[in-house]
């Protein structure tokens, strides 16, 4: 387990990644927009956020660091635009170290299935630093 940088770009997320990647000389990295991700019918996708990165990522020097556009009206604060993911296997430590980051902080998303993870939240802690934990199916569990 380790923590990623996650950073946040306000529409020009994929010119971003596609710089990086030729810098660092990284493979070509899967860039997945908004559009891609299975239709909520409650939560019909904005005409203008769907071309928008929703998640991308590189191998920078063994280090995992993952990139995505704001979504449309969310709040974009250059300078503030990073956060800290970690992705784990177990459950009980995701749900454990939400509740402890969430004494004097702000979630942004309580824990919850997604469609990229059983067990995925969001909070920004007392000291203004975002998180963002998510459970990773172990092997052979998925």
């Amino acid at each position: 387990m380790a923590v990623n940088v996650y950073l946040n770009f306000n529409g020009n997320c994929r010119e971003a990644v596609l710089f990086y990647a030729d810098v660092f000389g990284t493979e070509k990295p899967h860039i997945m927009t908004f559009g891609e991700q299975p239709p909520n019918p409650e939560y019909p996708l904005p005409e203008e956020a769907k071309d928008l990165v929703m998640h991308a990522r590189l191998m920078i020097s063994d280090s995992n660091v993952m990139f995505s556009d704001t979504f449309p009206g969310m709040p974009f604060v250059l300078g503030n635009n990073v956060s800290l993911a970690i992705v784990t296997h177990s459950r009980e430590d995701i749900e454990n170290w939400f509740h402890k980051l969430k004494v004097g902080g702000k979630v942004g998303m309580e824990l919850q299935e997604t469609f990229w993870s059983k067990c995925y939240g969001q909070i920004t802690d007392q000291f203004g630093i975002e998180w963002q934990l998510s459970l990773e199916e172990a092997e052979g569990n998925e």
